[in-house]
């Protein structure tokens, strides 16, 4: 039973959340060389409570719209297949959603309560985006941005809980990591276009179309690259961060795999794999420039 609540709360995806605190810990690290492991820890714990709440809520809900059962499930798409498989009751799903993102709430308010109104308008944001993502952020085409000014915000608040602070570092590399999950999120909607279509939800690739949609992938791994140079120019963040250019080669395999295969969901998935690890790897590298090009 335990293995169906790993799958059903996507734990290997929970890895982009570990990587956006990350980059706020190693910012405040390079800045400051201290690093408050209490609010570290509580920190990694309250955001990763948060981000299970979020997929635990979407996979209740595509079940409920009936968008799971109309779709080709991959491994890197088409919901988790427990709710349609009658491994667990909707009932239940839906409850441990909620009770993660009271978790997430409360290690939120403890920040609040230590940190002040900053955090609070961070984690006001959080706990009414995850509540609605599934419901009306989706309809109104706005997934792939909720995902980014998510991920940025992580960065954001992490470092300001250690710091005290909000620097054009920490925002500049929040957007770095924000749009690097929202290229996965991107990417693993294509399967998933027709049965989302069908079920009133817009994302990116049912706004502009199938075959358009593949040019807009190069947009995400350009963003976040031409914002490591700016910081690398502006000394803000180390040369050393130009290590994360050696994940390349996987964006350009995933980006080329993504125009020839755009239609076709099984051979679509080693693109959509690639995609992911460009991502995590260039968070991760991202995160270990910082921490040892002081």
């Amino acid at each position: 039973m335990l293995s169906v609540w790993f799958r059903v709360i996507r734990v290997r995806f929970l890895l982009a959340s570990v990587i956006a605190v990350s980059v706020g810990l190693a910012l405040n690290w390079k800045q400051n060389s201290s690093i408050d492991p209490l609010d570290a820890i509580l920190t990694f714990a309250g955001v990763l409570a948060l981000h299970a709440s979020v997929d635990l809520l979407n996979d209740f809900w595509d079940f409920k719209r009936g968008i799971d059962t109309k779709t080709n499930r991959t491994k890197m798409s088409g919901g988790t297949g427990v709710l349609p498989e009658g491994l667990l009751k909707p009932s239940s799903v839906y409850r441990a959603g909620i009770g993660f993102l009271i978790i997430g709430a409360v290690l939120g308010s403890y920040f609040v309560i230590t940190d002040g109104i900053t955090i609070g308008i961070i984690l006001g944001f959080a706990i009414l985006s995850i509540y609605f993502y599934s419901t009306k952020i989706v309809n109104s085409g706005l997934g792939e941005f909720f995902v980014a000014v998510k991920g940025s915000m992580i960065v954001i608040g992490a470092y300001f809980i250690q710091s005290g602070q909000i620097t054009i570092e920490s925002i500049l590399a929040g957007i770095v990591v924000g749009v690097l999950s929202s290229l996965v999120l991107f990417i693993t909607s294509f399967p998933d276009h027709d049965a989302d279509k069908s079920q009133g939800r817009k994302t990116l690739v049912i706004v502009v179309g199938k075959e358009k949609a593949t040019k807009l992938f190069w947009i995400f791994p350009l963003v976040s690259y031409f914002i490591i140079i700016i910081g690398i120019s502006a000394n803000l963040f180390p040369i050393l961060s130009l290590i994360t250019f050696l994940s390349m080669p996987l964006m350009i395999k995933s980006g080329l795999g993504l125009r020839k295969n755009f239609d076709s969901i099984e051979n679509l998935v080693p693109f959509m794999s690639s995609t992911l690890m460009f991502s995590r790897i260039t968070g991760a590298l991202f995160v270990v420039s910082i921490l040892i090009g002081l």
